[in-house]
């Protein structure tokens, strides 16, 4: 058997598990809203066509108490979204800080790295080159996006010294 053969044998059976769960998990629900275990508006019916498996769900569950988040989590240091590109003139850092005001935000660079803190997100991001211009570096902050601009040291092209040596 090839391995693409066994990838799909795989594949087709985590998902004949999957639904088999799902819908095991669906009749439960169906039993526990019938039963008036669980609150709140519902309409939920299985489809019953040919070929076709499945449910219709509508309406708003209540599943017990509403999700509520630890004041820690809440308060831990994240690190954000940061997407790094090269190209032949820049480096360029997009990174996300969502709910951050502009004033808020530290940013370092050096040669070889950036560093941002900005309320619970810091990031210490290392340079795909050390050939940056980092006293060059520019930054804008737009919908919760921090863009860094930090140009390439421009390489001069050293023109070639050239002697003619007469052979002995």
């Amino acid at each position: 058997m090839s391995y693409i053969d066994e990838f799909f044998r795989d594949t087709d059976s985590y998902f004949r598990k999957l639904a088999e769960r799902m819908f095991r998990e669906m009749s439960e629900i169906e039993t526990a809203i019938r039963s008036g275990k669980l609150k709140g508006e519902w309409d939920i019916k299985p489809i019953k066509e040919p070929g076709v498996k499945g449910y219709v769900a509508k309406g708003r569950f209540q599943l017990g108490e509403p999700l509520k988040f630890p004041k820690q989590a809440i308060d831990e240091v994240r690190e954000p979204l940061t997407d790094v590109f090269e190209d032949k003139d820049h480096v360029k850092l997009y990174i996300e800080l969502p709910g951050v005001e502009k004033g808020d935000i530290q940013l370092n660079i050096t040669e070889s790295q950036v560093e941002v803190k900005a309320k619970n997100f810091y990031n210490n991001v290392k340079l795909p080159t050390r050939d940056v211009e980092f006293d060059k570096a520019s930054a804008n902050y737009k919908n919760g996006v921090l863009q860094v601009i930090i140009p390439k040291i421009k390489k001069v092209a050293k023109e070639e010294k050239k002697k003619t040596i007469k052979i002995d």
